[in-house]
């Protein structure tokens, strides 16, 4: 083979990791954002408590949607191939989902609770919450896609397996 093809190849390989690093990246500059915007500044982005407040609600929602299609759809097929995709004890990406719904939860919470009574906004409280599950969440997007990338899928798939859950 010669060496455009086995590029060509590999890109199809990667497709998967690539789509999913894509989406992960945004979930990462968005949680970042919220973060650094805790302190208040988002009032000089002409946000005010509110529009930050839809942000971090926007976070929530996204990722829930996207790992809700991940466990309806893309895990199930993975899990066929990949242990830590499937369901069973093994399956640490659904462990993680669930120790990153923990913390969504507990921003939510908070989300509802600003919204109503604007006056107990606390920076130091929302950045807590968001420190509660940083660590798992950041690790597990990078993991995921470590997990996807071609060289790993050779192992244990073929190039048509990938190609069904990527269509």
């Amino acid at each position: 083979m010669d060496t455009d093809q086995a590029e060509i190849e590999m890109k199809q390989w990667n497709r998967l990791a690539d789509r999913m690093d894509m989406f992960h990246n945004m979930f990462k500059d968005d949680f970042n954002q919220l973060y650094d915007l805790a302190d208040g500044s988002f009032d000089k982005l002409g946000l005010g408590l509110s529009g930050y407040l839809q942000l971090a609600q926007s976070l929530i929602n996204h990722l829930t949607l996207h790992h809700n299609l991940e466990e309806r759809y893309i895990f199930p097929s993975l899990g066929e191939y990949l242990p830590q995709f499937s369901k069973s004890v093994n399956g640490a990406h659904l462990q993680s989902h669930h120790d990153i719904h923990e913390g969504l939860e507990s921003l939510g919470s908070l989300v509802k609770k600003w919204s109503k009574d604007p006056s107990h906004y606390s920076p130091n409280e929302m950045r807590q919450c968001l420190d509660g599950f940083r660590e798992v969440l950041f690790h597990h997007l990078d993991e995921e896609v470590r997990d996807l990338q071609g060289e790993n899928l050779m192992k244990y798939m073929t190039l048509q397996d990938v190609n069904r859950i990527t269509v």
